[in-house]
């Protein structure tokens, strides 16, 4: 199921892991793992974010896509989401 996972890091926490340098090595892990089909990087109301959308094939992938996240300090959202494709499709199945 396509997934979008939305991290936001608080400034305190992102500012630690940026300054050990531990930041870019989590990040790029989680995205060698996952193999997203989009990766961006925004500031959202003051703090680092990072928009992932991925393949998760069970929920039970939810804690290892995760924590790479939490462990820096993020608040991390996981939902299902459609591309034009998916909801044409979901739609066409209405009758």
């Amino acid at each position: 199921m396509r997934t979008l996972l939305v991290a936001r890091l608080s400034s305190d926490a992102d500012n630690a892991a940026a300054a050990k340098a531990t930041m870019p090595e989590s990040i790029r892990a989680a995205v060698e793992r996952w193999n997203p089909e989009a990766v961006y990087f925004t500031p959202i109301e003051g703090d680092r974010t990072c928009l992932m959308v991925f393949d998760m094939d069970d929920a039970s992938q939810m804690p290892a896509v995760a924590e790479p996240f939490f462990s820096m300090g993020a608040k991390v959202s996981v939902q299902p989401v459609m591309n034009l494709e998916d909801l044409l499709k979901g739609l066409a199945a209405l009758g």
